[in-house]
């Protein structure tokens, strides 16, 4: 997995993020596509769910949340559609939408930018 460098960062010190990519919390059951980065956002002062940034970024890459893994939501949660389940290449994941907006995908069929 790539990881990202200053000179990744924009000038207001987010990481640069590929055109079309979203967090996977943001997607809706049925939702298929690609990963493109793990990246945690970085709050600061503050935690997401008691794990900083960095520990919630190592616990989805030990799972196989990784570029270019293929996903797909195949279920919701009745309250609030949290959780969510994942098809991650071949294994069914849950994760809460707060950790799933760790991981931003590409939508299955979307043009990649040119490299």
């Amino acid at each position: 997995m790539r990881r990202l460098s200053e000179f990744d960062l924009q000038s207001g010190g987010e990481p640069a993020v590929e055109a079309g990519a979203a967090p996977l919390s943001s997607g809706r059951k049925g939702f298929s596509g690609v990963i493109v980065a793990v990246q945690a956002v970085r709050q600061a002062g503050g935690t997401a769910g008691g794990l900083d940034g960095a520990e919630i970024e190592r616990r989805l890459i030990e799972m196989g949340f990784v570029e270019d893994a293929p996903v797909e939501i195949v279920h919701e949660g009745l309250i609030g559609r949290d959780p969510i389940a994942i098809r991650l290449a071949d294994r069914t994941v849950a994760l809460r939408r707060r950790e799933a907006r760790a991981v931003l995908v590409r939508p299955k069929g979307a043009l990649l930018a040119a490299e």
